[in-house]
């Protein structure tokens, strides 16, 4: 799988987002390093303790593969993807859109599963009441969406506003022409639409759209494939109505670099795919700090593929987003 290289960079200057891309600082450390097998975790979100969180992890590959972890959290997604480009780390626990960033220089061991699934969904709703039956009625009005960098909450949904025909501009780090955007995070776009008059409609992961949407409306392939069906499915007394729903997205997967050559690598795979939730979850463990994956399945670059066809049609470029 190519990936065109001559789009523009994503988000550009993004703030926060576009600031956090610095490298050397957070795993400079490990260079040198001739002992264990460095891995480099993305940033953590909120308060967790990355180390703590992921403890189970490395214990179960320590003592199924018979290797020493030698782990790192960076100070971005990007540095993450920096360590395997440069030969910093032999694994990274990685975002789906940072396997587009450099394809040929990292393997999938495999792709996490959560609750059951290893694929998600982004959804698109509108409240009963909006006037809006199909996505090219939000022309003019309000989309509330998560963070511009989020994969189910902006970028599949602008997506699949430009598959309705509307002109989503430059978003999501520009301005759409057809309607304006909101970024925030997936709760608060669910609120905003559902508070603000404004707000025709909006984007989020199904898992904090699903529970609204009745059955009914969901795809043949969204309750044969989602961790929403059935149990978090049309749960909330409050009803919204789906205007459009996302193809299957792959969840994160955790990758090798391509150019490890070492024997331990297929120990390290073939652990990973043994792994149980048993091994992974500490029960004893609070919410927070427990692992928020229970296995791997079995994948590789091509199942991002879908990925890639939302950046192009987007026309944004990952490959080229460390050098900003």
């Amino acid at each position: 799988m190519s990936v065109i290289r001559n789009r523009r960079a994503f988000l550009r200057a993004a703030g926060t987002t576009a600031t956090a891309i610095g490298l050397a600082g957070c795993i400079g450390d490990l260079e040198g390093e001739d002992e264990g097998v460095r891995m480099v975790l993305n940033p953590a979100e909120g308060d967790v303790d990355m180390m703590r969180q992921y403890q189970p992890l490395f214990d179960y590959l320590e003592d199924e593969a018979d290797v020493e972890i030698d782990a790192t959290e960076t100070d971005s997604y990007t540095a993450t993807v920096d360590a395997i480009r440069n030969e910093q780390a032999e694994l990274a626990d990685i975002s789906p859109t940072g396997v587009i960033a450099a394809p040929d220089q990292m393997d999938i061991l495999g792709i996490r599963v959560a609750f059951g699934a290893d694929r998600y969904f982004a959804l698109i709703a509108t409240t009963p009441d909006s006037g809006a039956e199909e996505l090219t009625d939000v022309e003019g009005g309000d989309v509330s969406l998560s963070d511009a960098l989020s994969v189910s909450g902006s970028l599949f949904p602008l997506f699949m506003l430009q598959e309705a025909g509307l002109d989503v501009g430059d978003a999501p780090d520009g301005d759409p022409v057809d309607f304006n955007t909101r970024h925030s995070d997936h709760a608060t776009a669910v609120e905003e639409m559902k508070q603000m008059e404004e707000v025709v409609a909006a984007g989020a992961g199904a898992f904090v759209l699903a529970p609204y949407i009745p059955e009914d409306e969901l795809s043949d392939q969204f309750t044969e494939i989602s961790a929403e069906y059935p149990d978090n499915t049309g749960t909330e007394d409050e009803e919204l109505r789906l205007l459009a729903e996302s193809d299957p997205i792959p969840r994160a997967p955790i990758v090798a670099r391509a150019g490890w050559d070492d024997p331990v690598k297929e120990d390290v795979e073939e652990a990973l795919l043994e792994a149980t939730e048993e091994d992974l979850i500490d029960e004893d463990e609070d919410d927070d700090h427990q692992l928020w994956f229970t296995g791997l399945e079995p994948g590789s670059i091509d199942d991002y593929d879908p990925i890639v066809e939302v950046m192009d049609a987007l026309d944004l470029e990952f490959a080229d987003l460390a050098d900003e």
